[in-house]
């Protein structure tokens, strides 16, 4: 394992396609890693709604210089795999997207031996998920976080034994009458998640202005996947921060209303920490991250 202190040199290999038949198209997958170290450990991290393996770049290439291999599939609700409104799949968007996740951690020898010197420095044992939006419900889902399917009405336990810990950006709170009759038409998979059993460690990050068109109870909604879980969660909320928290989907994203490279540094430095906590390696840069920032607060569990 790396310092944190000292960024290393990043390399990272794209697309690495993983042959998914039941998926109706192979995943394509980002590998990103520093070129030095060893005992490396995994973040497998699950985009928004729309995005891909090429965005999230500002905490992507931040974790992998400091020492974690961070893996990233393409979900079938990517602009760049052009699913048709009318696609069959589209109702199960939420549970193929944790195949996905699912499929990476099942193909880690594949996606290992797919970047030059990586061979036999990752950590196995050491796993996260994180995700941002529709990711951070996706990396729940892997921890515990049930979802009430629409098509069966069931809500399975599909997490995963393998990931130890997760970092949810910007998640989905509770359903019902929470959510706005736009998201309760069109996004079922928001109706019913149960957090109850959603045990595995997790840092749940949301600002507090983030207006989501998809709740009806404003900002406090984001913050529901720490409040409604069991501990171990730590909640990290941003003071001015809207839902791209300051712009950490990409250098140059559309999207980002809210431009703030300071509070993407926050986020990078506490999430860093958090993950280097949860996973094992190291509490002193957590512990003082728990001291506090002008920039936004952190509780416990």
């Amino acid at each position: 394992m790396l310092s944190s202190d000292v960024p290393s040199p990043v390399v990272s290999v794209q697309p690495v396609v993983l042959v998914a038949p039941d998926r109706g198209v192979d995943l394509r997958v980002r590998v990103a890693a520093p070129v030095g170290g060893s005992g490396l450990p995994i973040v497998v991290f699950s985009h928004g709604f729309g995005s891909s393996l090429h965005g999230y770049g500002p905490l992507v290439d931040f974790w992998a210089a400091h020492g974690f291999v961070v893996i990233q599939p393409t979900h079938l609700d990517s602009r760049t795999v052009g699913l048709p409104q009318d696609d069959p799949r589209r109702p199960q968007l939420w549970r193929t997207r944790v195949g996905d996740m699912r499929l990476v951690l099942d193909r880690l020898d594949l996606l290992e031996a797919a970047v030059p010197g990586l061979g036999g420095r990752l950590d196995r044992s050491r796993v996260a998920a994180a995700g941002h939006s529709f990711g951070g419900q996706t990396a729940g889902v892997l921890l515990g976080l049930r979802v009430l399917d629409p098509l069966t009405g069931h809500a399975e336990d599909l997490s995963d034994s393998r990931i130890k810990a997760g970092v949810l950006l910007a998640t989905a709170g509770r359903g019902g009458d929470d959510l706005t009759p736009f998201a309760a038409e069109n996004l079922p998979w928001l109706k019913g998640p149960d957090f109850a059993h959603m045990t595995a460690p997790a840092l749940v990050v949301a600002g507090d202005h983030d207006e989501s068109p998809l709740s009806v109870r404003g900002p406090e909604w984001l913050a529901d996947p720490y409040h409604l879980s069991p501990g171990p969660k730590s909640l990290l909320t941003l003071f001015g921060a809207e839902h791209s928290l300051g712009g950490i989907a990409g250098y140059e994203v559309r999207e980002t209303t809210d431009e703030n490279p300071e509070r993407v540094a926050l986020i990078q430095r506490v999430t860093l920490a958090y993950l280097r906590h949860a996973l094992g390696i190291d509490n002193t840069d957590w512990a003082e991250a728990r001291n506090g920032t002008p920039m936004g607060r952190i509780e416990s569990k």
